[in-house]
């Protein structure tokens, strides 16, 4: 019950992701700004501690620019029926900002288990001129950590993969941060993509004009604890990537169980432009 307390992502980034760049000089396609909802149900379970059903919904939403920066709203609530026992219901929000120039990073993060409040974390994070990245927290407490050089902030990360694999790539490691678990948390993730997706994706409102020509790639990114000594990743992140920077075909694999997330409503939001 407690992976789901942790922003799938991280990602979604986590769904931290998808951002509302402006068109960039080397011909990029703009990603976009929007709002998504997937809808959450259980696609596999093993073992006898593994729920025996679930449902539930993602609720995301993206603005902003690389001039002004980009704010993501994201909410997964999920009610999970364990093997024995009552059902389980988690909510989890969380409100971030990320600089255009990936040097700065806002997070606000609540999760809660059955109406209770596990976590409260507030906090922001910034990358000196060297690289090298601090962590300043205000919730629960306050506290302050350095990290080195390489760690990529959510956006950052998207970015990297769409340029991956429009580059041919298949792989991409990046040591990752988000604000999820205790504020302080660095993953190291390793990224699969797929080849060049075709056909008609299976989501719902994947068939909206603005995702219609779009080209897709079927990524997989584990998050793994540096700190975990069996090497297994904590969780694994799997969705088709849209070269606009949106997410489609959820799957949010626990280990024990894997939750699918369909993508039911999706609208685009206005853009905002950078002055000249």
């Amino acid at each position: 019950m407690s992976n789901l307390l942790k922003p799938a992502a991280a990602a979604f980034l986590a769904l931290a992701w998808c951002g509302a760049a402006n068109a960039s000089t080397d011909g990029a396609v703009p990603f976009l700004a929007h709002r998504a909802v997937y809808d959450l149900s259980l696609l596999k379970a093993t073992g006898n501690k593994s729920p025996t059903a679930a449902s539930g919904r993602i609720v995301y939403e993206f603005t902003g620019s690389a001039c002004d920066g980009y704010v993501t709203n994201f909410r997964q609530v999920t009610e999970l029926q364990p093997a024995e026992g009552g059902t389980r219901l988690s909510d989890m929000r969380s409100t971030t900002f990320e600089d255009g120039s990936a040097k700065s990073f806002r997070f606000k993060i609540e999760t809660s288990v059955d109406e209770v409040v596990q976590e409260d974390l507030d906090g922001s994070a910034t990358r000196a001129s060297d690289g090298a990245l601090s962590v300043d927290l205000s919730k629960p407490s306050s506290g302050k950590f350095d990290f080195g050089a390489g760690v990529v902030f959510p956006t950052e990360h998207l970015e990297r993969i769409i340029e991956a694999a429009k580059a041919g790539e298949r792989t991409l490691s990046v040591k990752a941060f988000d604000g999820s678990e205790t504020g302080s948390k660095i993953y190291n993730t390793f990224t699969v993509i797929g080849k060049l997706a075709d056909g008609v994706p299976d989501d719902p409102a994947a068939q909206a004009d603005a995702l219609k020509s779009v080209r897709r790639w079927p990524v997989a990114i584990s998050y793994f604890d540096p700190d975990k000594a069996d090497g297994a990743p904590n969780y694994i992140l799997s969705f088709d990537l849209y070269e606009n920077g949106v997410s489609g075909a959820l799957k949010l694999d626990y280990g024990d169980f894997v939750l699918q997330g369909k993508l039911s409503k999706f609208e685009p939001l206005p853009a905002s432009s950078c002055k000249q």
